[in-house]
């Protein structure tokens, strides 16, 4: 500090120092030269009592003397020994500074501590009205009353609570009450700003969406915290592709695979790793980017597969390239990244179309026969009719791009992925086509009936017939197997590849679980009364809550295991209930839950642990033909024209009409729901159109 060498140190007149940075704006304009003349001097004196003679009202009433010689002595030595880097008289060693510092009495509070950033400032508008309050006293006033503030301002924690315990048992009650009213503001803290970033993130993560758009609405900090990765991505994380445990609000599904790509990089940012380092996977790429992943290059059928019935070379069943360019040609510009808090608003915004009906339609004409089977995907949509023919469309234009013939009766059913289509048709085969070139590559006969139902996963195909069996197709080793068992036309199969098990739906109002390893039934389900027309297994994310009573629908089940014993009033462990296949731990298990639609005009969700129908879903009026459902909703199509909309737990949503027919298919994706009827036409419900700022 630097000293005023015209100060004469040894009359120990009153000198200013620097507080605090909170105080030393108005302590350097408070703090006045003060020459008491001999009258105050002589006045002050006498308000001292003497020694000896201190009564109980003086010793409730000690006033700080205002004689310059006696501050000097008082205040100086207070603020050197309590602030010693801030005020440093002559005479007064390094040795000693340090060793005040280390004293752990003269700490701080957090507020008043110089290198912490949430210290809170002075408030402008308070002290210019301090400061005209202040100029309207005497100078020995404004002296007296600066030495409390220095005194104050220099003390350490537990000399101020002392110093305010005594000032507030003089108080009166209009004191009390002005106290009260000032110290509620003063009390605020800004908190998010205080705590470190990654703190302040876990904070934010637990606020509702309404909340955390408001607390973006505090500050320019509170923004920057409130709209970061790190929180918004824990909001998709929880509310995407499932409905949340805590508001019960569920959005629309996000791809996993930008989910995986930014997850390990949003975890380094909220634990304090990297959060300096910008990098392209923390946000998630635009709508509609291709990222390519593992999964996504692994092809179902490769140059070496073949069908089972020889009738095409190897050559033949080569799979066309999904992407029209050159591997050796330069990749086009990385876009721009999207951040979690768009992807969130735009999945709310598709949620809120869904719950409240909003919509907007488009209608698919071409075939001249009822349409009995459909799939979109991206902009393209394929359909199959009993006019024998395939048709692909444009989805954004609804125009027809081509048409797949070869199949001579009416096509029951297909699947498409990025390279190839797969159909079955009641001429009784299976072809495999080029859908992007329309050209058949393999046709594969091994029913003595129609076809009316198939799916296929890698390398596994599986059908279902007429002649009331099921045919699994492998395209690696060429290979096929049978299994028998239904005692009727079977509708419906499902591949479960994890677990390497088959579902099927039968014309016998059965549901039966297949074994591929074992080329066993483990489980037959019996409930329908009708005959079963679809059987859907539901993903891992899908979660119903139930209670042990069923919701008054019987159903049975029946174990094919001797080394399993049947279901009785207690439940044996999941990994028993599937057969000795299964009790190997190393095997995963088939998805727990199941649905399945019949004539019989209901919906029945399932346990496929214990063979309990879960819930039924009534509302139809006539037999269910078709059905979808992801982790949010259940859709349904029927005999009687009407598609309706299920929420798993609570049951009925909404109807759609339109058809003119019985409703036969249905595909469902995020933002957009396609129904396929007898009347020729395919009606597209797109919830994604834009319907003004939320």
């Amino acid at each position: 500090m630097d000293m005023n060498p015209d100060i004469d140190h040894a009359d120990g007149s009153a000198k200013r120092r620097k507080i605090s940075p909170a105080t030393d704006e108005w302590l350097d304009s408070f703090a006045l030269p003060f020459q008491p003349d001999e009258h105050e001097d002589s006045l002050l004196s006498s308000k001292v009592p003497h020694e000896g003679i201190l009564n109980h009202h003086d010793a409730a009433n000690i006033s700080l003397s205002r004689n310059p010689r006696f501050a000097g002595q008082t205040v100086a030595p207070f603020l050197a020994e309590h602030i010693p880097d801030q005020y440093n008289p002559l005479g007064v060693s390094p040795t000693s500074v340090e060793s005040t510092r280390r004293n752990p009495n003269s700490k701080y509070c957090y507020r008043h501590r110089p290198d912490l950033k949430c210290r809170r400032q002075a408030n402008e508008p308070s002290m210019d009205q301090l400061h005209h309050e202040l100029e309207d006293l005497s100078e020995s006033d404004q002296q007296a009353i600066t030495h409390v503030w220095s005194l104050f301002s220099a003390a350490p924690a537990k000399h101020r609570n002392l110093m305010l315990q005594g000032i507030l048992t003089q108080c009166c009650f209009p004191q009390l009450s002005y106290l009260s009213g000032t110290v509620r503001e003063l009390i605020r803290i800004d908190f998010l700003t205080a705590l470190p970033p990654e703190i302040s993130y876990k904070i934010l993560c637990y606020l509702d969406t309404t909340s955390l758009c408001k607390a973006a609405q505090v500050s320019q900090r509170w923004r920057t915290l409130a709209d970061d990765d790190v929180v918004w991505h824990k909001m998709c994380a929880q509310h995407i592709n499932q409905k949340c445990t805590k508001c019960g609000w569920g959005l629309p599904l996000l791809e996993r695979k930008r989910l995986r790509a930014s997850k390990r990089q949003l975890q380094l940012r909220a634990t304090g790793r990297g959060r300096n380092e910008w990098s392209p996977e923390i946000t998630p790429a635009p709508e509609g980017t291709f990222i390519l992943d593992e999964q996504d290059a692994t092809l179902v059928m490769d140059g070496s597969s073949s069908s089972d019935c020889g009738q095409t070379h190897s050559d033949q069943l080569a799979v066309p390239t999904a992407s029209c360019t050159s591997l050796d040609e330069e990749p086009e510009p990385r876009p721009k990244f999207r951040p979690w808090k768009d992807v969130y608003k735009d999945r709310f915004k598709v949620g809120i179309n869904w719950k409240h009906g909003r919509y907007s339609t488009k209608i698919f004409r071409g075939h001249s026969n009822g349409i009995m089977c459909l799939q979109f995907d991206d902009n393209i949509l394929a359909t199959g009719s009993y006019d024998s023919t395939i048709k692909i469309w444009d989805m954004e234009t609804c125009q027809e791009i081509r048409t797949l013939k070869g199949h001579t009766s009416g096509i029951r059913c297909l699947q498409f992925d990025k390279t190839k289509l797969i159909s079955g048709s009641i001429d009784k085969s299976l072809k495999v086509w080029n859908w992007r070139t329309g050209q058949c590559l393999s046709t594969c006969i091994g029913h003595n009936g129609g076809i009316i139902g198939l799916h296929f996963d890698g390398a596994l195909l599986a059908s279902a017939s007429m002649d009331k069996t099921i045919k699994v197709w492998n395209f690696e080793d060429r290979s096929t197997f049978v299994l028998r068992g239904h005692s009727d036309w079977v509708n419906a199969v499902k591949l479960d590849m994890p677990s390497r098990t088959i579902v099927s739906a039968s014309d016998d109002c059965t549901v039966k679980m297949w074994d591929l390893d074992s080329k066993q039934c483990v489980r037959t389900f019996e409930g329908h009364v009708g005959q079963v027309q679809q059987v859907l297994l539901m993903p891992a994310e899908f979660d119903f809550e139930h209670n042990d009573d069923l919701d008054g629908a019987s159903s049975t089940v029946s174990v094919h295991s001797p080394s399993v014993p049947s279901q009785d009033t207690i439940d044996p462990p999941r990994h028993e209930c599937f057969g000795p296949g299964f009790l190997s731990n190393d095997r995963p298990l088939p998805p727990r839950y199941m649905l399945t639609s019949a004539l019989d005009s209901t919906i029945r969700l399932w346990d496929t642990s214990n063979g309990k129908c879960l819930r039924t879903y009534f509302g139809h009026l006539e037999g269910v033909w078709a059905l979808a459902a992801d982790t949010l909703r259940i859709v349904s199509g029927a005999e009687d024209r009407m598609v309706k909309v299920w929420d798993p737990k609570k049951g009925y949503e909404r109807t759609f009409t339109g058809h003119a027919g019985p409703v036969t298919c249905i595909g469902l994706s995020d933002s957009k729901l396609c129904t396929g009827s007898e009347d020729c036409e395919v009606r597209m419900y797109s919830f994604q159109e834009k319907i003004g700022r939320l």
